[in-house]
Formats: C-alpha cells, structure tokens, sequence
C-alpha cells in the first residue's frame, strides 16, 4: 500500500517542472516567430504587412491546422499517422459526389466528418487490435484511401454545384475582415486544448504515450484509447476537408498532398516527443504558424519551391535533435 503513495508523491513535483519546460519552448517558438515577421517586413515590406496577405496566412494555415491538432493527439499518445493528407483528400471526393450534393451542404459536412473519422477508426483498429505498428497501419490508409478517392472521383476535379454554396461561403464570408474557416480552426484548436488538458482523456493519452504498460496496470484501456485516437485525427481530417472544399470550391483526389507531413513537423516544431508522453496544442500550433510563414516568405520573395523544401526539411532535422540532446541532459 506504501507504494502508490510513494510514486504519486515523486510524481507531483514533476508537474511544474514540465510545465515551465514547456513555457520555456514556447517562448523560443514565440521568438522564431518574431525573427520571421521581421524577415517578412525587411524584404517584402509592401506585400508582407497587408491584411490580404494576413488572411492568406491564416486561411493556409487553418486547413493544415485542424489536421494538426489531431496529430498532437496521436503522437503524444505514441502514434504516428502518415494517412491524413490522404483521408482529407478521401473525404473532400466523397462529400462532393453528385448523390451526397443531392442532399445539400449539411449532409456534405457531415459525411465528410463521418468519412474522416470511420477511417481513422479502421487505423486505430489496426494498430490497437490487429497489433499493426502505426507506421504500417497508416502508410497502408494512406494509400487505399488515396486510391479510392482517385476511383470515386475517376480522377477528376468534382466542384461544388450552386446550390450548395454555403460550404464555399465559409472561405468568402468575414467576420472582422476574417474568413469564417478560420474561426473553425480556431474553435478546433481550443476544443483541443480543453480535451488535451482538461479532460480525463487527455490525462489518459499522456500517460499511454509515456509508458502504455504502466496505463494498463493503472487501469486504462490502452487498446480502446488508442483506437480513439485515430478516430479523434480522421475526425480532425474530415473537418479539414470541408475547410480545404471551401477554400477551393472542389473536392478532389489530390488535396492535401504532404500535408502529413507539414502536421507531423509542425508537431514536432512544437515541442511533441516523438515517442509520445509529452507534447502541447499551442506548442504545435506555434510551430505550425513558423512553417506556414516560412511558406508565404517563399512565395513573396520569388524563391523555388524545391528550396523550401530544403529548408523546412533542415528545420525538422534541428528540432529533432535539439528534442535529442535535451532529453539526454534531463536524463539522471
């Protein structure tokens, strides 16, 4: 009986130290991002400081951005998803069939939600119940769901008919000067916050991402969470699509090419272990922001897509190390 006493008093302590880590983190995120608004405003000073070029920034960012929110959820709980470029782009083909477009924009959002979510369900059973390693699972989902939204859409651009013109509102109509899409994104990013931090789920998905063998003998249901979380990324994803249908009035096989790749980084950037149990909304959505203005900085100068490639492939490789070297110094 002395046992559990023992750990939940070394485990206390611990709290605050995790927490100011992670100020810490976020206040160099913070500080890159002030580094890079000063770029902005040096080189492209009369395209960069515009608030066409603002909504930009914040209309890109919002579709990656749902998607990143979910992938904190996975990585933290000590997964990993390849799958979301290709589920958004799945569920963006299927909400815009000519038969779900029959039915109008409210059914289109919600069978893209339900496409988005059903798969993430099938990765999650996958890893958690057919014992798959995640990288597998969904590199398998990726390109089965890529696939299908080809064979759906016979590979053809599907556009959103007239009648259904309030998906598309959500891009042309502001609040503030603001695109509605992005005001989604930002209620994602707090309903996130508040499942990650306030919520019994988000204490178990930390404690399943640092040692799922201890969360089981804590009582939780490593398998039925882990299945969750995916579902809680393909849900993530669906929202995604009806943002990207919005931006581009379209549904189409090729959305959200890589975009797996820009949430994974993002995540990264932002402070999230790898090898999960530790990690924070803020911190990848910050790290989000940093990729996303590095894109714009890209574009306003004129420089080759090849080359930012390069460099946010340079940044990854930073931060992953930079994840290295201070888990080592934290090490007893």
């Amino acid at each position: 009986m002395g046992e559990p006493t023992t750990k939940g008093n070394t485990a206390a302590p611990a709290l605050p130290s995790i927490r100011g880590v992670s100020e810490l983190r976020h206040l160099g995120l913070l500080g890159a991002l002030a580094i890079l608004i000063v770029v902005g405003l040096v080189t492209r000073p009369e395209n960069f400081a515009t608030a066409s070029n603002l909504v930009s920034i914040l209309s890109l960012a919002a579709t990656i951005g749902v998607i990143t929110v979910g992938a904190t959820f996975v990585i933290i709980g000590g997964g990993i998803d390849l799958s979301v470029g290709a589920v958004m782009a799945l569920a963006s083909v299927w909400a815009t069939t000519l038969a779900t477009q029959s039915y109008g924009p409210v059914v289109m959002a919600v069978c893209a939600v339900l496409v988005g979510t059903g798969a993430g369900l099938v990765s999650g059973w996958l890893i958690a119940y057919g014992r798959m390693v995640p990288f597998i699972a969904t590199l398998a989902m990726l390109v089965a769901a890529r696939g299908l939204a080809q064979r759906m859409s016979d590979r053809k651009t599907q556009l959103i008919g007239a009648d259904n013109s309030t998906i598309v509102d959500l891009s042309t109509t502001r609040l503030a000067g603001i695109p509605l899409l992005v005001y989604i994104f930002a209620l994602v990013v707090v309903l996130g916050w508040i499942l990650l931090n306030r919520t019994t789920f988000g204490r178990r998905t930390y404690a399943v991402g640092g040692n799922p063998e201890a969360a089981r003998l804590a009582g939780i249901d490593v398998r039925r969470h882990t299945m969750l979380l995916y579902a809680l990324s393909g849900l993530c994803c669906g929202i995604a699509a009806i943002l990207i249908m919005a931006r581009t009035t379209t549904g189409s096989s090729t959305h959200g090419d890589l975009y797996e790749l820009d949430a994974i980084a993002a995540v990264i950037i932002g402070g999230t272990l790898l090898t999960g149990g530790r990690g924070t909304i803020i911190g990848s959505i910050l790290g989000l922001l940093i990729f996303t203005l590095i894109t714009n900085l890209f574009i306003l100068n004129g420089l080759n897509t090849s080359d930012q490639l390069i460099a946010k492939g340079l940044i990854i490789v930073v931060a992953v190390l930079l994840q290295r070297r201070n888990l080592k110094e934290r090490a007893p």
